[in-house]
């Protein structure tokens, strides 16, 4: 790490801040309250490539989405898929129910049957009667191909790691980059991985929080914009000898009270964030995005045929829309941020992005001044 360099940076240390809302505490998901974040990074080996041994460059990151018991109580939740090059347990149910019902996870692609696996022994423990007396249950599972830096074909996730993921989730600061489901990604040919951003949006005197976590492993290089400069085609140098289309999962959480369709359309306005860095989803690409609200919970068995739900007035969800979008633009930035140099499989090397060279390339632009 060079002198000028910030340890464990994130965009907003280097000055960018992306629209008119001020983040969150944390300026994470976990900036809605009762979210929590955990994480299980495989890392072993180097050198050349023996499929089934190694080395690794994998893991798993779970989200827990409400207190307590999210079987018992479910949360609202919607999605959008952009393009459909990717794997995605459970969601089917999610768009026909407009629920979820479990933790999610976060992997690599030859892994998601392990995971689904370890979160349905996690949930069986969890509710001795699933699968008896009780429905059966479907865990949501999103998947990113890592297979340039990590032997994807040994398929090193096992299901202790989503336990150990579980088992460290939390609220407050979010690890990002290369960890957990991001520690083999690679983001507009540099390293990327985790990221993660919030916003604070007033309404009528109420106050509403969205929060972003998204697993980024897409994009070419002479695509990457921040703020609008064409960065990717600026620093040419510092690619990987191999590269793919890779793919992005984004997970949002709000605490406003907005129901299935609404989340749905939430997750529309997190693409347009996810563009505005440069994404174009691309024919090899799985742009995938769900969204849940922690304001109603609903009952597995309800008690009666009827219940109420708060619910928020459509012509008050532009402000929402506006910062879903502008924090997706920074959770894509803050997972290439944090992200360190990696050197994967076969000696394929994926460089973080130059901090000091970008700060040095955009200081002259007046649409960032405060470089």
């Amino acid at each position: 790490m060079m002198a000028n360099e910030i340890k464990n940076p994130r965009a907003a240390d280097y000055g960018i801040k992306i629209g008119r809302f001020r983040a969150g505490r944390n300026n994470a998901l976990t900036d809605v309250s009762g979210v929590r974040v955990g994480h299980s990074t495989v890392v072993f080996g180097s050198g050349k490539l023996n499929p089934g041994k190694g080395p690794a460059r994998t893991g798993v990151t779970v989200i827990l989405p409400a207190r307590g018991d999210v079987w018992k109580e479910k949360v609202q939740a919607g999605s959008f898929v952009l393009n459909g090059n990717g794997e995605a347990a459970g969601l089917m149910w999610l768009k026909e129910a407009g629920i979820i019902e479990t933790p999610i996870a976060l992997t690599n692609t030859l892994s998601v049957g392990t995971v689904q696996k370890g979160l349905v022994e996690w949930i069986l423990k969890e509710h001795p009667k699933i699968g008896i007396s009780d429905d059966t249950v479907t865990p949501l599972v999103f998947e990113c191909d890592d297979s340039t830096l990590s032997d994807i074909r040994g398929m090193h996730v096992k299901e202790k790691h989503v336990f150990e993921a579980i088992q460290n989730a939390s609220g407050g600061p979010v690890e990002e980059g290369c960890v957990g489901a991001g520690t083999g990604m690679m983001t507009y040919e540099f390293k990327g991985g985790i990221g993660t951003a919030s916003r604070i949006v007033p309404l009528k005197g109420r106050r509403y929080t969205v929060g972003v976590l998204l697993n980024a492993n897409h994009g070419r290089r002479h695509t990457l914009r921040i703020g609008g400069i064409p960065v990717g085609q600026l620093i040419t140098d510092l690619k990987p000898k191999e590269y793919q289309d890779g793919s992005i999962v984004i997970v949002l959480a709000t605490d406003a009270p907005m129901d299935s369709r609404q989340l749905s359309r939430l997750c529309k306005r997190a693409m347009l964030g996810l563009a505005r860095t440069g994404a174009v989803a691309s024919h090899g690409s799985g742009d995938v995005a769900i969204a849940f609200s922690t304001a109603n919970r609903i009952a597995h068995y309800p008690k009666a045929p009827e219940y109420k739900l708060r619910h928020l007035s459509d012509f008050w969800c532009n402000e929402l829309f506006e910062a879903v979008a502008d924090a997706t633009e920074e959770a894509v930035l803050n997972s290439l941020f944090a992200a360190r140099t990696v050197i994967g499989r076969d000696g394929n090397t994926v460089y973080s992005i130059p901090h000091y060279r970008l700060k040095d390339l955009l200081s002259g632009s007046e649409r960032l001044a405060q470089w």
